[in-house]
């Protein structure tokens, strides 16, 4: 048994590595390892319980915490569900399965596979919101590096910005104008990386109660029973959808998640893209304005003030 064990999480691990690793930090794709590998140990015949010591023993975090858990008597759906973050969906996957009697190694796959997905999709809207983020971060700082470039031409800016009467208020505003430009830039690329859980997982937890053999009316209660949410009403389209058609609904729903994170994924890369013109906002509202103040208008009061002087 340990030898296919063995051999099983070799396979699974050696497929994971050849598709990328998850980032550091990245919970989607921790959970999502982690789920894959109780997959294959319970597919192995290991018992639930067991196949999470197995990978506590081997040093997982998730993992040791659950068992802790489970030894002080909480259930472990429940245990599992506590980890926070998308552990919540696998413990609510778990909890379904486990209720209808669906194979429990057959429903992890699925949800390891839909966060895999999901870390994807973020994944891909991370890098495409990279370049207009880091340009506008690089662009903020330009007043700054206008003050020191007054200062290597010789003007008397930091004088000016000082003492000045017209310089602090320069000072002030350009300063103002600078945290505000960090502020908005920061809100959003904020709102172009939101994200909304797992798309689709609502559907994957229906079709795991169907697939155990549940009513449509009892998969539901099941589902709402575990995540706690109201109904989806993309999951209640696609059970009407086969009802009126006469069709089983599990490859439906599962059809519909795997649509819901493709569109989630569409939708990211349209964000990130409408993210580089609203970028340019802040800079023609703030960061500019900063520059004329903190840059230009010293560079021009010192070169009044020193002819002043010379009249």
């Amino acid at each position: 048994m340990s030898a296919r064990v063995t051999a099983l999480l070799r396979t699974s691990l050696f497929g994971r590595w050849r598709r990328g690793r998850p980032a550091d930090g990245d919970s989607r794709g921790a959970a999502a390892e982690v789920v894959l590998q109780l997959a294959v140990l319970l597919q192995a015949g290991i018992a639930p319980a067991r196949a999470w010591q197995h990978l506590a023993d081997g040093g997982d975090e998730t993992a040791r915490a659950v068992v802790a858990e489970v030894t002080r008597g909480v259930a472990l759906a429940d245990a599992v569900a506590a980890r926070g973050d998308e552990w919540r969906e696998v413990g609510a996957a778990w909890h379904v399965a486990s209720t209808v009697g669906a194979p429990l190694a057959l429903s992890l796959r699925s949800i390891a596979a839909a966060l895999r997905d999901a870390r994807e999709a973020a994944d891909e809207v991370r890098v495409a919101l990279a370049e207009p983020a880091g340009t506008a971060r690089l662009m903020s700082w330009l007043p700054l590096v206008a003050v020191g470039l007054g200062v290597a031409l010789g003007f008397d800016t930091l004088r000016v910005l000082l003492t000045n009467p017209i310089g602090i208020v320069c000072l002030v505003a350009g300063a103002g104008l600078i945290f505000a430009a960090h502020r908005w830039t920061r809100a959003l690329v904020l709102k172009a990386r939101r994200t909304s859980g797992v798309p689709g997982i609502d559907a994957e937890l229906v079709a795991i109660g169907l697939s155990g053999g549940a009513s449509i009316d009892r998969a539901r209660s099941i589902v709402q029973t575990a995540t706690g949410r109201e109904r989806d009403d993309a999951v209640e389209t696609v059970l009407t959808l086969s009802s009126t058609a006469g069709v089983p609904a599990v490859e439906l729903l599962r059809a519909s998640a795997t649509l819901a994170r493709h569109r989630a994924r569409t939708e990211g890369r349209l964000r990130a893209a409408v993210l580089s013109s609203r970028l340019l906002l802040p800079l023609g509202v703030c960061t500019l304005p900063a520059f004329l103040l903190l840059g230009v208008a010293p560079m021009l009061l010192s070169v009044l003030s020193s002819t002043s002087l010379t009249l």
